[in-house]
């Protein structure tokens, strides 16, 4: 099923566009430090690549949540693996692999906006915005990409895929 993926972008066209964004970040953020966020499963390729290319001195979380239960939001953040450190008074920058309906990520956003960091900000990979149905501020975002079934660099399939270098699509 993978192995003939149509291709939606090619890997370096993922990675010119994560430099140019590694770029911005590090002009919002001169002269300080942020505690980076990678949240689980999906985002590990995104902010591994992110922080790479990034000369702001970080320090490295992850987080796995979820607002979730099979296909229906819960309505509730539901964390699975949380922070490590006290973001309390620091600057602080989720990086997400993708976001649709905004649910997960307003969650998120308002759960460590009530740690207090100095200030929070959202880098995402993906954003499929023709899906939003809870508004989320974006402050970083690498594509924006039509409603399609996405695979590889991160995204999945049934936890199969993550590790293609490129992205592409299910045909339906």
């Amino acid at each position: 099923m993978l192995e003939k993926l149509p291709v939606y972008l090619e890997e370096d066209e993922i990675q010119k566009r994560i430099k140019e964004v590694a770029e911005q970040i590090d002009k919002d953020y001169v002269g300080e430090d942020v505690v980076v966020i990678s949240i689980l499963k999906g985002a590990i390729f995104f902010t591994v690549d992110l922080v790479k290319k990034m000369k702001t001195p970080i320090e490295l979380e992850v987080m796995q949540v979820s607002s979730y239960v099979g296909t229906e939001s819960s309505g509730n953040l539901l964390v699975k693996k949380d922070l490590d450190r006290d973001i309390s008074g620091r600057n602080v920058l989720i990086v997400e692999d993708i976001i649709d309906t905004g649910t997960t990520l307003s969650y998120l956003k308002e759960y460590l906006l009530s740690k207090n960091p100095k200030t929070l900000r959202i880098a995402v990979l993906a954003d499929k915005a023709e899906r939003r149905k809870v508004p989320v501020k974006l402050d970083y975002t690498c594509f924006v990409i039509p409603d399609k079934f996405v695979v590889g660099y991160g995204f999945d399939v049934d936890e199969k895929g993550r590790n293609i270098p490129y992205i592409g699509y299910l045909d339906n």
